[in-house]
């Protein structure tokens, strides 16, 4: 090998090193959480899939800031493990654990009611869990477990809280949907598992196409209330939402995921953003990017009429007779 078979490697390594620190360097939003002042001494929060993922970095940057922060998990063993995490890193004992499995509207309820015996205000509700990549399967409620556990059971959760945070006003929600939702359809059978094809994306853009509608429809009924209600694009993260898709899937994102993913950290941003910046402060109703930026959601997503719609769907779904 000659010397400038030598450079010309060393000159590629280099080039590519350069273009690996730009790719990444691009993932980072113009807005910094640790840069921003708010704090949240006297506050209470609640995360749902908060364990791990984007949920836990979400809990810990509310942690920091000093607030009370209910992490709402379907593990009680892993959202203890990181409740002494999050106490560790911040030096915030006021960190806890509940159990909810989202997938269930008995474990939403006795979840929302626990919260509404044992907390007297409530001024951050951040919507984070979701899952992808399940095949169908019918719960009790006789819903689809995907729509369940994103939307369905979320919006159970949202709308069982509500009163409390319009008592606790100023106060936030937050959903984090995906730029999926642009794939997504409005077929009302879909709650129930009836004509739907389960490929890797197309049920989880339905789910979070019902995100942002219901969100917005949300925004509209609390107007005047002093509660705010957006959805986010946290970006295309490094979490495990995957753990249910393909083993060649997962391989695949894993390695591509490396050089153009966020991080979990990374990804947790914008539902951050939405929930303690002054610059979010009073907007409701809006969609945001993952860089925190007012973007418009699919078509869809901005049907008043459709919204009034599959919010009462949604309330006659999760209502108890």
């Amino acid at each position: 090998m000659s010397w400038l078979d030598v450079i010309a490697h060393l000159l590629w390594m280099v080039i590519t090193l350069l273009l690996w620190m730009m790719v990444r360097a691009q993932r980072r939003g113009p807005w910094d959480p640790r840069a921003c002042p708010t704090q949240l001494k006297g506050k209470t929060a609640i995360v749902t899939g908060a364990n791990s993922g984007i949920g836990k970095f979400i809990a810990m940057d509310f942690a920091r800031r000093g607030a009370r922060v209910i992490l709402a998990c379907r593990s009680v063993s892993r959202g203890a493990a990181a409740v002494k995490e999050i106490q560790a890193k911040t030096g915030n004992p006021d960190v806890h654990v509940r159990p909810v499995d989202l997938s269930s509207l008995d474990s939403v309820r006795d979840f929302t009611k626990k919260i509404l015996k044992e907390e007297s205000a409530l001024h951050i509700l951040v919507n984070n869990a979701a899952v992808l990549g399940l095949p169908r399967q019918i719960t009790k409620d006789e819903l689809d477990v995907s729509f369940a556990t994103n939307h369905l059971g979320p919006f159970l959760l949202t709308n069982q809280l509500v009163d409390l945070m319009k008592r606790s006003a100023p106060a936030r929600i937050v959903t984090v949907s995906s730029v999926y939702h642009k794939k997504g359809e409005v077929d009302f059978s879909h709650f129930h598992g009836e004509n739907g094809t389960y490929e890797l994306d197309r049920v989880y853009g339905h789910t979070k196409l019902h995100n942002i509608i219901c969100t917005n429809e949300f925004a509209r009924r609390l107007q005047g209330s002093d509660v705010t209600a957006n959805s986010v694009h946290p970006g295309i993260v490094m979490t495990g939402i995957l753990r249910h898709c393909p083993f060649g899937i997962r391989l695949f994102f894993s390695l591509i995921g490396q050089f153009y993913f966020k991080s979990a950290e990374e990804g947790a941003v914008s539902a951050i953003y939405c929930a303690v910046s002054e610059e979010a402060e009073g907007i409701s109703g809006k969609y945001f990017d993952s860089n925190c930026s007012l973007v418009l959601p699919a078509p869809l997503a901005r049907d008043t009429a459709l919204a009034v719609k599959d919010f009462e769907i949604c309330e006659r779904l999760t209502s108890k007779l």
